[in-house]
């Protein structure tokens, strides 16, 4: 259980709600019948690994020398540490469903396990298993062919704290694909472990799992195959999938002791914190979403924009006024995200244990660096832009307190205005121009 190889330091995983149609909703047409298959696709739901993925070359990485000095640390001289193997947890869990948690939150977030390894021993369970059962809540609402009916989804969604928080044989048989299937399928080894958490803990996870599927069911008969419709609805089911999950983890940080009890009552704070992670990975997701028929792009921004009036104009310009139009949404985006960082900022400097700290701002500075990644891209259309994996070894290596997040952050949005900058001296006409640079300035 303490071995790395399981993973990912680049990837923000998030609770994301696609479909495992191709086209479905989102009207995808022939132009996707190529798109690449990136991966083992079976492993996953939806459209995830079935369209292009834009990474640097491995040239192109090693000429970043500071970020290959950067990986050769955390892979080899100093890796994220895991305390799964601490007295406290072998004495309080049993061991085969500790194993089969461990092994199953690799393969369905490796990113998130390496943080949450990290964690002290006394809340690495709690926010392992919060993480696994929401996983298996989305996992149920994602599966559009399972369910007879969107009534019976919506029935086993509102019904699930009530049913797989308190059966210990609850299991769901069929439902999902991959990796994220065999968690419902064997659903009752991380009902062992959440049983024997604290009571506090318990607490804060039915309830969030609750709110969550109230949230998710609230959406099941929405027609997503264009975005959202506006603003509101965007960040409205942002809070529910994102927001809960940030809300959730504060609450757990103090029943645990390590935070101060104040933390749990930062609602605002802590919603701004999973809706910035959500955001990011929706803004990157674009063609993924898309293909998948459940988009989630705000109608009220991308139709300002899209002369043919679909979502999916974006994807294929036929001349540079497209191009740009896609451009001038993706800016849009970007910047309505990037308006978060402050509340973000904020929530971390309330911190005070340093693994807590780590947890939370690790996947923060990735968001910020994939929004970067992101600005005036038009790789978005065509694929799923990632980040160097150096740079994120080092975006890890370096983001051990406040100062050095400021730090990371600062870098980044120096670059947006750079490039916003740069695009403007070329007669690119950016309508969020203004708003991007005073985002970028706080």
């Amino acid at each position: 259980m303490e071995t790395n190889d399981f993973c990912d330091y680049v990837n923000i995983h998030r609770f994301d709600p696609p479909s495992e149609h191709m086209g479905g909703g989102g009207d995808a047409g022939p132009m996707f019948d190529g798109a690449a298959v990136v991966g083992d696709a079976s492993k996953k739901q939806g459209a995830y690994g079935k369209v292009k993925t834009h990474k640097e070359s491995t040239l192109k990485q090693l000429v970043h020398l500071d970020e290959v000095c950067s990986a050769i640390t955390l892979l080899y001289l100093q890796p994220l540490k895991s305390n799964l193997e601490s007295d406290v947890i072998k004495q309080t869990f049993d061991p085969s469903d500790l194993a089969f948690c461990d092994e199953i939150l690799c393969k369905v977030s490796r990113s998130f396990a390496a943080v949450i390894r990290q964690l002290p021993p006394t809340l690495l369970m709690d926010v392992l298993i919060f993480y696994l059962v929401l996983r298996a809540l989305d996992t149920i609402e994602d599966d559009m062919t399972f369910f007879d009916s969107n009534e019976d989804k919506v029935k086993i969604l509102q019904s699930f704290h009530k049913t797989a928080l308190v059966d210990p044989n609850w299991k769901m048989m069929g439902c999902g694909e991959g990796d994220e299937r065999r968690l419902l399928e064997e659903f009752p080894k991380c009902h062992s472990v959440y049983a024997a958490l604290p009571e506090g803990s318990r607490r804060v996870i039915s309830d969030i799992t609750q709110r969550m599927a109230t949230g998710m069911a609230e959406f099941v008969d929405k027609d997503l195959g264009q975005g959202t419709v506006d603003v509101q609805q965007y960040n409205r089911y942002c809070h529910f999938v994102a927001g809960l999950v940030g809300e959730g983890l504060s609450r757990l940080f103090s029943v645990s002791g390590l935070e101060q009890p104040s933390l749990a009552t930062e609602l605002h704070l802590s919603d701004q914190m999973g809706l910035f992670l959500q955001k990011t990975n929706i803004i990157r997701d674009y063609l993924e979403d898309y293909v998948d028929g459940r988009a989630f792009w705000p109608q009220s921004v991308w139709k300002k924009y899209s002369s043919s009036g679909d979502l999916g104009y974006f994807a294929n310009p036929t001349t540079e006024e497209a191009t740009n139009a896609g451009l001038y949404c993706l800016n849009e985006l970007v910047t309505d995200a990037l308006e978060l960082v402050p509340d973000c900022l904020t929530y971390l400097s309330k911190l005070r244990c340093a693994e807590v700290f780590r947890f939370c701002a690790i996947p923060q500075v990735m968001a910020i660096a994939t929004l970067e990644k992101c600005f005036n891209n038009g790789d978005v259309f065509t694929g799923v832009v990632k980040i160097r994996k150096g740079m994120s070894c080092m975006l890890i290596n370096n983001t051990t307190d406040v100062l050095g997040v400021h730090g990371i952050f600062n870098k980044f949005a120096t670059k947006v205005i750079r490039k916003a900058e740069t695009a403007r001296k070329s007669g690119f006409e950016d309508p969020s121009y203004d708003r991007t640079i005073k985002a970028c300035q706080v």
